[in-house]
């Protein structure tokens, strides 16, 4: 389960940020997509509605909704690509690098290296796995 778009704008407002019609566009151009999103396609969408748009205002966007942990970052094909963050509990993800589709993984990783860093103490970590979902491997997505 994802964040809706008017718990995000409610965290913004709570953080002291303006609600601008761009911002809300930008969250719901990323919320309608459910998959990972370039900030290239994001703003190709935007600008729909609001053509004066730029990348630094995309990016600023990207950025403030991240740093708050709205918003999950990964990068695969050499750029980076967001999603509205998860609010379930702790979980990892099998990543589409075609469409960008997600599924949860069932369980964590981590549990079956438990014991494997020896003094190293673990603060945290991030795990996806990426490839090809079924409607790409047979050419339904393009």
């Amino acid at each position: 389960m994802v964040l809706k778009v008017n718990e995000i704008m409610q965290i913004l407002k709570e953080q002291g940020y303006k609600l601008t019609e761009q911002r809300k566009e930008i969250i719901e151009t990323i919320f309608k997509q459910n998959r990972y999103v370039s900030a290239k396609e994001i703003l190709n969408e935007v600008q729909d509605r609001f053509p004066g748009v730029s990348f630094d205002t995309i990016y600023r966007n990207l950025s403030i909704l991240s740093d708050l942990d709205l918003l999950e970052e990964t990068q695969f094909e050499g750029e980076a690509k967001y999603r509205v963050s998860c609010i379930e509990d702790h979980h990892h993800h099998l990543v589409c690098t075609k469409c960008g589709q997600t599924s949860v993984l069932p369980e964590c990783p981590m549990d079956l290296l438990q014991g494997l860093a020896g003094d190293f103490r673990v603060t945290g970590h991030k795990f996806e796995i990426y490839g090809l979902c079924k409607e790409c491997q047979q050419g339904k997505n393009t």
